[in-house]
């Protein structure tokens, strides 16, 4: 199939402490969340002086791989459009549609399927689609990679480089602690969230050879009386401590392909504090980010698309993924009822990366 673009779909986040609060108000848009919550929400990113990492880190990631569609091709121009803060997905539609652009390729910033990992993002693009209107450039997106060789070979290497930083003595005994966001175990019935987070940790243990490993989850939000997958990576580190399960601890944030503020607060600063509080020593993997396998990765999911003949890669059980999701796949979780604190935590954590 023909394509004249490639578009990248992140979340989009502030970049000073003025943005914070326009950047919250326009997350939470149309919801009834108090004040208040929002005001405490906004102090997470105060403690990065309101700069939230995510844009930055979808511009190198842009940057890597234009560098390496025009060394190796298809040499497509690359767009890029957030779903909650600037540049907007409408803005960039609009801009593509005014550039001649007829059909992009989506990339969007999440490895595994779920509701607010593949099929928002594509609700997201069709919004803004209806909101340019008459001449929107069409958008395909590329199917879910948590099972591309080229994201699990950077994974390895991430987890890899994390274990040699473990202090010499307690490298006999340490724990590889695999993170991902949690998400309500409602929506993770309803998609294979779970069993491809298991699948990935999996298969980088036994390249690894890594005996000694657990699936916890982080940034657990909502009502406290809604199940939410778990154990906690915070619940988990006490229990090492106090189960002496191991000496040391490795964070590997599977569930995530950058180091953007879930990932810089809920483990470089919570989870930090709380192993120095239990005198554990802990290292934290890197998360892929614009590591070359992974931007490599990029350009064979693009190359397989626009070529039918080309070689679909995948490692596992689940095989590649299809190209077009079923209609009915990964389907929104049910709202009716939901607290303002659940809708706070769908609409601003759940949709950041998962």
């Amino acid at each position: 199939m023909s394509y004249d673009a490639i578009l990248v779909v992140s979340f989009g986040g502030p970049e000073s402490r003025d943005d914070v609060i326009p950047f919250l108000e326009n997350v939470l848009r149309g919801r009834n969340v108090p004040r208040e919550r929002m005001l405490a929400v906004a102090e997470h990113y105060y403690h990065f002086e309101g700069k939230s990492p995510i844009n930055q880190q979808t511009r190198d990631l842009i940057a890597a791989l234009q560098v390496d569609l025009e060394m190796h091709g298809p040499n497509l121009p690359v767009y890029w459009g957030n779903r909650n803060w600037h540049p907007m997905l409408a803005d960039t539609l609009r801009r593509m549609r005014d550039d001649g652009i007829r059909h992009a390729l989506a990339f969007v910033t999440s490895a595994y399927s779920s509701y607010s990992g593949c099929r928002q993002y594509r609700e997201d693009i069709a919004r803004a689609q209806a909101a340019v209107g008459e001449g929107a450039p069409a958008v395909d997106k590329l199917r879910v990679f948590f099972n591309h060789p080229g994201f699990l070979d950077a994974v390895a290497e991430r987890v890899e480089e994390a274990l040699q930083a473990v202090p010499g003595g307690t490298r006999d005994r340490v724990q590889v602690v695999y993170t991902a966001h949690s998400i309500p175990t409602s929506m993770a019935q309803a998609c294979d969230y779970v069993q491809q987070l298991e699948e990935v940790g999996r298969i980088i243990s036994e390249r690894l050879k890594i005996a000694n490993h657990v699936l916890t989850y982080q940034s657990r939000s909502g009502a406290p009386g809604q199940p939410w997958l778990g154990p906690d990576v915070l619940d988990h580190l006490r229990e090492v401590k106090s189960g002496r399960l191991a000496d040391a601890v490795v964070l590997a944030p599977i569930g995530f392909i950058s180091d953007h503020m879930e990932v810089l607060y809920d483990l470089d600063v919570e989870a930090r504090e709380l192993a120095d509080s239990l005198s554990l020593p802990m290292v934290r993997a890197k998360t892929v980010g614009v590591h070359p396998w992974f931007v490599g990765m990029i350009r064979e999911l693009i190359l397989e698309r626009m070529d039918a003949g080309a070689p679909r890669r995948a490692v596992g059980s689940f095989g590649a993924r299809a190209d077009f999701c079923a209609e009915g796949c990964c389907p929104a979780p049910v709202r009716g009822g939901a607290s303002w604190d659940q809708r706070l935590s769908q609409n601003l954590r759940l949709s950041q990366n998962l």
